[in-house]
């Protein structure tokens, strides 16, 4: 049986990592190259690093920061934030990326999905989709959840996946940081449309919530946060060992 992931979120904004809720009021968490290597070494199954205001404010994703990282931490790593070129793809694989997660830049130029996987391959490929209800339907928002595309999210995360796209990042903005659990109906409705791997971000307070979502959801293989890692409210190995416990299969160091 193909085990479940538990993934710690690192948002980096200036150098440092940092959490919010709703994509909003963030504030100062630790050292983004220190956390990850916390967190590799405690048993997280992967790390997603996010330069979150590299798409707002036009530049290229950090570098520096990325290159310590991958030097301490020996689980795979998904990188993303300004990603809006095939150059950006190559230059964050050679910094040590095994996956680059790409938002903004897909949605301003649809072929590069498409162009990526062949180059790379789909599983280096991740569509990250920031996704927030808007009159009752599921809407894409682009630069950090600051702009509503009017994209329909699970139309657009499907084609994004026909193009060659190998993994979902489901981020619910109307659950971000809030941890009162992962939006299920918004996950159910994706990981019904498409046939690779879907995981689930925004929303996580406490194990019961990885609980819920991995008995209700089967079809998602993995959970996503930050908040409650960060600040110590749930360690990463007491959470696989309950998950384990309840029948849900887990990695366990």
């Amino acid at each position: 049986m193909i085990t479940k992931r538990i993934i710690p979120c690192l948002d980096v904004r200036d150098g440092r990592v940092v959490k919010g809720v709703n994509f909003e009021g963030i504030r100062d968490v630790s050292s983004p190259v220190e956390l990850a290597d916390y967190y590799s070494r405690c048993g997280a199954d992967e790390l997603v690093f996010y330069d979150i205001t590299a798409s707002a404010e036009g530049r290229a994703i950090f570098t520096d920061i990325l290159r310590q990282a991958a030097e301490k931490v020996f689980i795979p790593l998904t990188v993303g934030g300004g990603i809006n070129s095939i150059d950006d793809f190559d230059r964050v694989l050679k910094c040590g990326a095994d996956k680059v997660s790409v938002n903004s830049g897909a949605i301003r130029n649809p072929s590069l999905v498409k162009e990526a996987a062949l180059r790379y391959g789909s599983q280096c490929v991740v569509i990250s989709a920031d996704v927030k209800r808007v009159d009752g339907v599921f809407r894409v928002f682009a630069k950090g959840g600051r702009e509503n595309t009017g994209l329909e999210a699970v139309r657009w995360i499907s084609d994004c996946v026909k193009n060659g796209a190998g993994e979902v990042v489901l981020n619910s903005i109307d659950t971000d940081g809030v941890k009162k659990g992962f939006d299920l109906e918004m996950l159910r409705a994706v990981s019904d449309a498409v046939n690779v791997p879907v995981i689930a971000s925004g929303g996580a307070g406490c194990i019961e919530d990885f609980v819920t979502l991995f008995k209700t959801l089967p079809r998602v293989d993995a959970g996503l946060a930050a908040s409650i890692f960060h600040f110590g409210e749930v360690s990463i190995k007491t959470l696989k060992q309950e998950l384990s416990r309840q029948g849900i299969p887990m990695r366990l160091i």
